[in-house]
C-alpha cells in the first residue's frame, strides 16, 4: 500500500515554530534538492503567510508563489484556505474569493485545501466551485476535528459527505489543536473510507505529543496521505517529522515513494534555518503541552490570552480563564477552536473573567459569531446567551457572504483613483488587508529585524543527487 507525504515545513512548520517569520529567500535554496526527495505535495502558501509576509516582511506573497513555482518541478504545490476568509480573518465577497482563487492557480498553485472554521460547508461552496471552475490539480474538503458531545464521528461523516456532494477530490482530517488521538484516528478514517469513499488526509499537530501514534492508526485504518514536517521544524506546536514517519512507514511496508538520503540532506539546510530563526522561537512551543487534552486550546491561542492578561497585570487569573475557555466554547455552539474563533472565544474568556460578570462586556467579534455572520455553529446556541449579547437583534440565518456586496471592482478603482498603478494579485492584497496592505503597495513597509537571539548563522554544502551537484548556502541575516 501506498502513503503519500505532504511536507508541511514551509508554511505550517514556520507558521507554529516561528510566528510565520520565514523569508522567502531563505526557502529558495534548498528547494530544487526537497523536489527530488519523493514528497507528494509542498504547502508552501495560505494560512498566515499571506499577511505575514506583505505585513512584517516586506514581501510580495504572490511573488513568493512565484519563485516557488520556478524552482519546484516534481512536487505539487499547495495552500491552505479559509473558505470564504481566504487567507485573513472576515468573510470576503464571492467575487473577491472567485478573482484570488483564479489568481492562486495562475501563479502555479496544484492544490487546495480549502475549511471552515465552523464547519459550515456552506462557507466553502464559492472558493471549491472556483477552483473547479479554474481547473485546479486537486481540491481538498477539510473537516475541522474537535472534541464536544456534538462532534460524533457520524456528524464527520456527514460533513464529510456534504463536501463529496461538492464534488472535492479528497477529504482531510484538520486537526489544528492535537486533539486527535490514536483511537480516534483510526475510528474517524475507517468510517470516512467506508461512508464517503474519497482519499483521506490526516493532518495533526504534536501539541499533546499524540501525533505521530495518531498518524500510524490513521495510515492502518487506511489514510492516504498524512502530514509532516522536516524535523528541525517539526514536534512542539508543529507536527510529526517527515524523516521519521517516512522511515517508520517503510520498515511497516507502506511505500511513500520518498527517498530518506534525499531528506538528510535537507535536514541539514533546515537545521541551520532554526539557528537562523532562534530568536523567534518560544521554547515553550518546542515541547508537548498535554493541557490542551484538558483545555482544547491550541498553541496560538494559549500564548495570546497569556499576552492579553500580562498586559492587565492579571496572569495570577490564568487559570481561571482556561476553565471559563470550554465554557464560553459551549455557550457558543461548541465552535472549533481554530482562526478566527479560537481568537474570539479566547478573548472572551479573558474579559469574562476579568470583568467578573460573564458576558457584561462583549466584542464585536462575539456579537458577530453569535448573530450568525461566521455561519452556523455545530450546536445552537442558547436563547439566554442569545439575549445576553444580542439583545433585541435578530440572528441571521442566510449564508454570511449572501449579504455581501462585490467588492474587487470598487478597490480596483480606489487604488487607481490614489495613483497606484497595481496588477491583479496587488488589488487583491488590498481587498484582503485594506490597511496594511496599502501601506505595502505604496512601499511604506519595512522588513523587520531578526530578534536580537536569533542567531548568526552562515553555512555551505554541496550535495550530489543523480550525477547532479548542489550547492546550498544558508546565508547570515
Amino acid at each position: 500500500m501506498s502513503v503519500k507525504i505532504v511536507d508541511l515545513t514551509l508554511r505550517d512548520g514556520h507558521q507554529s515554530l516561528f510566528a510565520t517569520r520565514m523569508r522567502t529567500r531563505d526557502m529558495l535554496p534548498i528547494l530544487e534538492i526537497f523536489d527530488n526527495a519523493g514528497i507528494y505535495s509542498f504547502e508552501v502558501w495560505g494560512g498566515a503567510t499571506f499577511d505575514v509576509a506583505h505585513r512584517f516582511l516586506n514581501e510580495n506573497p504572490w511573488e513568493r508563489l512565484r519563485e516557488i513555482r520556478k524552482r519546484v518541478k516534481n512536487t505539487q504545490l499547495q495552500m491552505l484556505l479559509r473558505g470564504q476568509n481566504l487567507v485573513g480573518y472576515r468573510h470576503y465577497p464571492d467575487d473577491v474569493v472567485e478573482k484570488f482563487v483564479k489568481k492562486t492557480i495562475e501563479n502555479g498553485l496544484d492544490i487546495f485545501r480549502i475549511f471552515d472554521a465552523l464547519n459550515d460547508v456552506r462557507n466553502l461552496e464559492t472558493a471549491i466551485k472556483s477552483a473547479k471552475k479554474y481547473s485546479a490539480n486537486h481540491i481538498q474538503g477539510s473537516i475541522c476535528y474537535t472534541i464536544s458531545p456534538v462532534h460524533t464521528i457520524e456528524k464527520y461523516v456527514e460533513i464529510a459527505n456534504e463536501l463529496a456532494e461538492l464534488e472535492v477530490d479528497s477529504i482531510c482530517v484538520k486537526d489544528m489543536a492535537g486533539l486527535l488521538s490514536p483511537k480516534m484516528a483510526y475510528e474517524l478514517v475507517r468510517a470516512l473510507k467506508k461512508e464517503v469513499g474519497l482519499p483521506v488526509n490526516v493532518h495533526s499537530h504534536y501539541t499533546s505529543g499524540m501525533a505521530s501514534m495518531s498518524l500510524l492508526k490513521a495510515v492502518e485504518a487506511g489514510a492516504d496521505m498524512v502530514d509532516t514536517c522536516m524535523s528541525p521544524i517539526s514536534m512542539g506546536t508543529s507536527h510529526p517529522p517527515t524523516e521519521s514517519v517516512v522511515y517508520a512507514l517503510s520498515e511497516l511496508g507502506y511505500d511513500t515513494g520518498v527517498d530518506l538520503d534525499i531528506l538528510l540532506e535537507v535536514r541539514e539546510y533546515f537545521v541551520k534555518i532554526r539557528e537562523k530563526y532562534a530568536g523567534y522561537l518560544n521554547p515553550l512551543s518546542t515541547i508537548p503541552d498535554t493541557r490542551v487534552l484538558v483545555y482544547q486550546i491550541p498553541g496560538g491561542m494559549f500564548s495570546n490570552m497569556i499576552s492579553q492578561l500580562q498586559e492587565q497585570n492579571a496572569l495570577d487569573k490564568l487559570d481561571e480563564v482556561l476553565k471559563e475557555v470550554p465554557k464560553v466554547r459551549e455557550d457558543l455552539g461548541y465552535v472549533p477552536l481554530v482562526t478566527p474563533t479560537s481568537q474570539i472565544v479566547g478573548v472572551q474568556a479573558v474579559i469574562n473573567v476579568l470583568t467578573g460578570e460573564r458576558y457584561k462586556v462583549v466584542t464585536k467579534e462575539t456579537k458577530d459569531l453569535v448573530k450568525g455572520m461566521y455561519g452556523r455553529t455545530p450546536a445552537p446556541i442558547s436563547e439566554e446567551i442569545k439575549r445576553k449579547v444580542l439583545g433585541d437583534e435578530e440572528p441571521i440565518t442566510v449564508r454570511p457572504a449572501d449579504l455581501l456586496e462585490p467588492e474587487f471592482e470598487k478597490r480596483k478603482k480606489e487604488l487607481e483613483e490614489m495613483g497606484l498603478e497595481v496588477s491583479e494579485e496587488e488589488v487583491l492584497i488590498y481587498c484582503l488587508f485594506p490597511q496594511t496592505g496599502l501601506k505595502f503597495l505604496k512601499g511604506e513597509i519595512k522588513e523587520e529585524s531578526f530578534p536580537s537571539t536569533a542567531g548568526e548563522v552562515s553555512g555551505e554544502f554541496e550535495v550530489e543527487i543523480d550525477g547532479k551537484k548542489y550547492k546550498v548556502s544558508v546565508n547570515p541575516v
